[in-house]
């Protein structure tokens, strides 16, 4: 997979452009701030938080997550460019991971990614026309025992033949999981608990001494 090149010297927001992030946004990103020693450290839940509600993570969402963490934008560009599960621009709403670790290249890793490609015609961090499918690769899924596999969302598929894969994007409920969403993202609801001594701590020098 390919970058394309970033022009620092290139204009990318219009600065008369009304803001992107609403203000329930930025009051959940600004809910992290009691977690961590600095403002700069809210970075990752901050760019999940505008991606799941946004969807994507445009230029000017950047420049106004750098405002809110009082940071520089060029900050958020570099973090968010090293990670591939952040999007600059609309992903599917179904985000096809395929494993290229040496296990699932071994079992026909390979054969799978390029069937996906041929059925969706598309190639890697691209989306689908009609905005249903996207499809990545990733270093390694940690199911190597069950090689080769891929995500489709949160929901891992095992022992994927390039044979399966029409029946599988057929499957309107390829990407259910049977458990509950991840909450990690959300701002803590009871401040209770905390206080009675009950949970977990991000102050450093509480988890050096305990």
């Amino acid at each position: 997979m390919s970058w394309k090149t970033i022009d620092r010297n290139q204009q990318v927001v219009d600065p008369k452009a009304p803001p992107v992030l609403t203000e329930a946004v930025r009051e959940k990103i600004r809910s992290f701030f009691p977690r961590y020693e600095t403002k700069r450290a809210v970075l990752l839940p901050a760019l999940h938080i505008v991606q799941d509600a946004s969807g994507h993570v445009s230029w000017q969402a950047m420049v106004e997550i750098a405002g809110v963490l009082e940071i520089a934008p060029s900050d958020v560009i570099d973090t968010i460019s090293f990670y591939t599960h952040f999007w600059t621009e609309h992903k599917g709403k179904r985000v096809i991971t395929v494993c290229r670790s040496i296990s699932c290249e071994v079992m026909g890793g390979a054969a799978v990614l390029e069937e996906l490609k041929t059925r969706l015609g598309i190639e890697e961090h691209q989306t689908t026309p009609d905005g249903k499918y996207s499809l990545v690769t990733e270093e390694c899924l940690a199911g190597c025992d069950h090689a080769p596999c891929l995500l489709i969302n949160e929901k891992l598929h095992k022992r994927v033949k390039p044979a399966d894969v029409a029946k599988l994007l057929a499957d309107p409920e390829n990407d259910r999981i049977p458990v509950p969403r991840s909450d990690l993202f959300d701002a803590p609801k009871d401040h209770g608990a905390a206080e009675a001594g009950v949970g977990t701590t991000s102050d450093v020098q509480e988890m050096r001494e305990a």
